[in-house]
């Protein structure tokens, strides 16, 4: 089956909150996206596959030209098929078309091969605090 990747996609917010639990190992939540991404986001690429959303990223930014990635998910029974590779790698065109020059990420150490090879990020110095 063809997995169609879509920005700024239509979605239900029940079905982005059951990806985003499985996707990550919690219960789901009751997390309003469609209200969070129109305040904070420059846009967001959903994955379906014969109209089950199994992929999602979300591209917040600053108003200017730094666009972050954030919240990338795709159904476990996807992941080995590339699949967040083509959200991010459409995040990042749609990016590029809205006139960002930068591109953010920020990951846990065990996705660094996603993050560097298969999405072509590049390392950084960058800082944290923890809040």
């Amino acid at each position: 089956m063809t997995i169609a990747y879509e920005w700024r996609a239509e979605f239900d917010n029940t079905a982005l909150n059951a990806l985003h639990a499985d996707g990550f190992g919690h219960p789901p939540a009751e997390t309003d996206w469609r209200e969070r991404l129109e305040r904070h986001s420059l846009g967001w690429v959903c994955a379906r596959e014969g109209g089950s959303l199994i992929g999602f990223v979300n591209v917040a930014w600053d108003g200017g030209v730094h666009a972050f990635v954030l919240d990338t998910v795709v159904a476990p029974h996807r992941r080995a098929e590339d699949v967040g590779a083509a959200l991010v790698a459409t995040a990042a065109r749609e990016a590029r078309a809205a006139n960002c020059a930068w591109l953010h990420v920020d990951f846990e150490e065990h996705l660094r091969p996603f993050s560097f090879d298969a999405c072509g990020f590049k390392e950084t110095t960058a800082g944290l605090i923890a809040l």
